[in-house]
């Protein structure tokens, strides 16, 4: 099972998606002993743990005790990347993922994450790889109405000196109770995300002709599928096989909005981490979608909630659609460079865990 660990509400940037503003009801740092938490995981006998936030190295200290008493298969970590230089060497090169948010070049990043940020991060990056960090450093993207996501992600996978293996992302919407308190016009943007789908998935056609298979990691994920005729449960794994560990010890499905009601299913000082196994489910509708099997059902939380109404819910859906033909429209090539000897159809298995990656953005 995955678990994220919130090692603090707090956060040391001010973007526009959050503003840093933790839930006032909620500790900004752990009220949980190391022992409870202890306690609460050990009948998992193969748990990875992700350290998550806000910003998860502002308690350096709280990942260093967790990382020193629980054995886990795998340690991920998903941080803004301004204080990566101040975690150790011994506890950075245990991590098996690191994910830091950055949007694309140094002009979209700064847009939403302020002035300044990229050099830090860049600056963060070269200094992790100088200590050893041969991990999986992925590119952990926010894609809002700045974005070009053919630019960005292009720019992310081949920046020499960023060096991130894989670029994944997550739009920027159903956060907000309508569209207009975060975008001017998503409908006209969905457009031209669409758009930017199409040219980046021929820009992957093209690599692999080269005998590359990039790290975007949405089509990964999904083509994976498409290339063994498999299906997938929900990719994220939210609420089945994936939760979050609250500052107050309260277990949710998801860490990214940990106040809700609806997303709670546990806690760790009154029950047993496998006792939240499959304790979520996607509601009855999406099963009935044609690309439920490729998709999942996209985000627990959203399908909940659906915070921008029906009409705004199936308008992303519509990306997931998108996404999904477009890479079903490459399988019969892809196939053949794989017969040829160009590819291996082994490249496509990613991830090989849950390193916190949705897989549908």
């Amino acid at each position: 099972m995955n678990w994220f660990i919130i090692t603090s509400n707090d956060c040391n940037l001010h973007c526009a998606y959050c503003l840093n503003e933790p839930h006032p009801n909620l500790p900004i740092t752990p009220n949980w002993s190391l022992e409870e938490l202890k306690t609460f995981l050990k009948d998992d006998k193969h748990p990875d743990i992700a350290f998550y936030g806000g910003e998860p190295l502002l308690k350096i200290d709280i990942i260093e005790q967790v990382m020193d008493e629980i054995t886990a298969d795998h340690f991920t970590l998903q941080t803004n990347g301004i204080l990566l230089h101040k975690l150790k060497s011994d506890y950075l090169n245990r991590m098996a993922s690191i994910l830091i948010s950055i949007d694309g070049d140094k002009e979209v990043t700064e847009i939403n994450r302020g002035k300044g940020v990229y050099d830090k991060i860049q600056k963060n990056i070269i200094n992790i790889r100088e200590r050893g960090f041969s991990g999986d450093l992925i590119a952990r993207m926010t894609v809002s109405e700045d974005s070009d996501i053919f630019k960005d992600v292009t720019y992310l996978l081949n920046d020499e000196k960023l060096t991130f293996d894989h670029v994944h992302w997550q739009l920027d919407c159903q956060w907000d109770l309508n569209m207009s308190e975060r975008w001017n016009d998503f409908p006209k943007w969905v457009k031209s995300y669409n758009q930017g789908i199409t040219e980046l998935v021929e820009y992957w056609l093209n690599q692999m002709r080269t005998g590359k298979v990039k790290g975007i990691v949405p089509f990964l994920g999904v083509f994976r599928n498409i290339l063994n005729d498999t299906k997938t449960d929900l990719p994220c794994e939210a609420g089945l096989r994936s939760f979050a560990v609250r500052t107050d010890g309260v277990v949710t499905f998801c860490p990214l909005p940990p106040e809700f009601e609806k997303t709670i299913v546990g806690d760790i000082r009154k029950n047993k981490s496998k006792e939240l196994l499959n304790s979520a489910k996607i509601e009855n509708t999406c099963l009935e979608c044609d690309v439920f099997d490729l998709c999942g059902g996209r985000c627990l939380f959203a399908k909940l909630y659906k915070f921008w109404g029906e009409e705004g819910f199936n308008l992303v859906c519509t990306t997931v659609k998108h996404l999904i033909s477009e890479l079903k429209g490459i399988r019969k090539e892809v196939e053949e460079l794989i017969e040829k000897g160009i590819i291996r159809k082994e490249q496509f298995d990613y991830p090989e865990y849950n390193n916190t990656t949705e897989i549908i953005p």
